[in-house]
């Protein structure tokens, strides 16, 4: 009922968490959600857990803050402290240079019971076979759960790209891939995937203060809604506001987890200590009025 009162007052409350006391009764819900828990991705059947372990904070020019900070070891090893800690789905992308960490981190844990997320600049078919071999030989295993076109700005990628994604749809009838979608960074890319048949998995761009969103937040939702009602797995991404909602951590998860058309979400921690962190105040913050 909370959950309903909100939708039916959509933007009067949008944005209210930098400016006004946080509307916590009008996101509460009534059973604590956890990091691990195990959710399915819209209609792929790709069970992960509700929390997946960015590895691409401030990711560009094939490093990131993760791989920059803590390298090959300390990156894999967090991994492995979320896998123990049963938070196995892992989001990768060729552009921030962690496949080599979560190979590493792979060396003890069975692949099986993990989720690799990644994602391709790759225009065409020879460009995207040539990328999802090389993925595959730097991350060390056969198949890579989820793929995606990365970073999205022009609403006409699906014709753009259509090499790519065809031969991203050949490669999961093959088995090479699971399943295959597209990250965006503008409105316009968004509402085409939306629309767009192909698309199984979007990653997209939300938190309660519109900060990095491809829109402002009732716009996004809108498109989003659309996207879970055709049967799309929605994953959050930027639910801190790209960390400047830091301050605000405990607000901006109860708002992703009082998100229906969201499945699950992504967050990029730095240490073990800040992955402790969030997996205490995720069951809190889910329940907090």
């Amino acid at each position: 009922m909370k959950r309903r009162h909100f939708l039916k007052s959509g933007a009067a409350i949008a944005g209210t968490l930098l400016f006004d006391a946080f509307p916590y009764h009008a996101f509460a819900g009534t059973t604590k959600k956890y990091a691990w828990d195990k959710v399915t991705l819209g209609d792929t059947g790709i069970e992960v857990s509700r929390l997946a372990m960015g590895t691409g904070t401030r990711g560009f020019g094939g490093s990131s803050n993760q791989s920059r900070k803590l390298g090959l070891n300390g990156l894999s090893n967090l991994l492995r402290t979320g896998f123990d800690n049963g938070v196995f789905f892992w989001e990768s992308a060729d552009q921030y240079g962690t496949h080599p960490h979560l190979k590493e981190a792979l060396k003890a844990v069975d692949r099986e019971k993990v989720v690799l997320l990644t994602k391709t600049h790759a225009r065409t078919e020879k460009q995207m076979k040539k990328d999802l071999d090389r993925y595959r030989s730097e991350i060390g295993t056969d198949f890579i759960d989820i793929v995606l076109l990365h970073a999205l700005t022009n609403p006409e990628w699906n014709e753009n790209r259509k090499g790519a994604m065809e031969y991203l749809a050949r490669a999961r009838e093959d088995g090479i891939i699971r399943a295959h979608g597209v990250s965006c960074h503008s409105i316009g890319a968004l509402k085409t995937a939306a629309d767009e048949d192909w698309v199984q998995v979007d990653l997209a761009r939300m938190n309660p203060a519109g900060l990095r969103m491809d829109d402002e937040v009732p716009v996004v939702q809108k498109v989003l809604q659309k996207m879970k009602s055709q049967g799309k797995g929605v994953i959050g991404m930027k639910v801190l506001g790209a960390g400047q909602l830091s301050n605000k951590v405990d607000e901006a998860l109860e708002y992703a987890m009082a998100q229906d058309y969201m499945d699950c979400f992504t967050i990029g921690s730095e240490s073990i200590n800040q992955f402790n962190d969030l997996t205490k105040r995720i069951p809190a913050a889910s329940v907090r009025g």
